[in-house]
């Protein structure tokens, strides 16, 4: 594999990952709606935007795989959702059907499944419950993978990022962190591991309170190294109480859940009509 494009290279996940995937190939292409400063050697930067299809077609010339992180991360402005996160991601794995690109590594997220309760240990076969426009457009590019593989042989790897931080914060993290080297090698392994075809991965780090399990990919070789409990007694301590009532503690998607959040239980068809 000579030349990898990472989009949204300017974020917080690219700018990381860009460490961990500097000089391993011949090429690595930053892009970004951003300009991208202090380029380093081994790196390239084309600025681009991704809801542009001609532009998007044009910076995959000769790209043989993708790590795909562009994406707004609104909650619920459906316009931003879908131009950035919906319509930019069809133009990711269309230009790399007509480029004859061969592997994609989405960067999708735990938001895709946010809406299965907490505690509920989640293999890779749990149904997409999204929490939020933001998670179901993620869920949307789940399915887009899942096609392009099946019809035109385009691996990817979809990764359900967790709570992506230099340490956990919350309580909720202590389940769902992923460290900044766990994360750099899940990439390496999605894109240097033989055979990839199309799977999910939970992107998480070896968290003991994790509700997520890899097993089914284990295949790809991801092992990662770091764990959440070291930081749980400085966590705990500085928890407030919680109403376990609240859905930004019933379900996994944590705040994101709980946003505009009704729930069967008061939604309309829990009504009854009057007489």
């Amino acid at each position: 594999m000579n030349r990898v494009l990472l989009t949204g290279a300017a974020g917080k996940v690219g700018t990381v990952l860009r460490g961990y995937l500097r000089n391993r190939f011949s090429s690595l292409i930053l892009t970004d709606i951003a300009v991208v400063g202090d380029v380093a050697d081994g790196e390239e930067f084309q600025q681009c935007d991704l809801r542009d299809l001609d532009a998007v077609v044009t910076l995959m010339a000769g790209v043989d795989a993708v790590i795909h992180l562009g994406a707004s991360l609104s909650v619920n402005d459906w316009t931003e959702i879908r131009d950035n996160n919906i319509d930019a991601t069809w133009n990711v794995y269309e230009a790399a059907r007509l480029a004859g690109t061969a592997r994609i590594v989405f960067a999708s997220s735990n938001h895709a499944i946010g809406m299965h309760e907490r505690g509920k240990g989640l293999d890779l076969d749990a149904p997409l419950r999204p929490d939020s426009l933001y998670g179901l457009a993620k869920a949307f590019g789940e399915n887009l993978a899942r096609y392009y593989w099946d019809k035109y042989g385009i691996e990817s790897a979809c990764l359900r990022i967790g709570s992506h931080q230099g340490e956990p914060t919350n309580e909720r993290a202590l389940c769902t962190w992923l460290s900044d080297d766990d994360l750099g090698q899940l990439v390496l392994r999605c894109l240097t591991v033989p055979f990839l075809g199309w799977t999910p991965i939970y992107g998480v780090s070896d968290n003991d309170r994790t509700w997520w399990d890899n097993s089914k990919a284990g295949y790809v070789g991801y092992r990662p190294k770091d764990n959440a409990e070291t930081f749980a007694e400085a966590v705990m301590a500085a928890a407030p109480p919680v109403d376990p009532q609240d859905p930004a503690f019933r379900y996994q998607g944590g705040v994101r859940s709980a946003q505009d959040y009704v729930g069967p239980e008061g939604g309309p068809l829990s009504r009854k009509k009057p007489g």
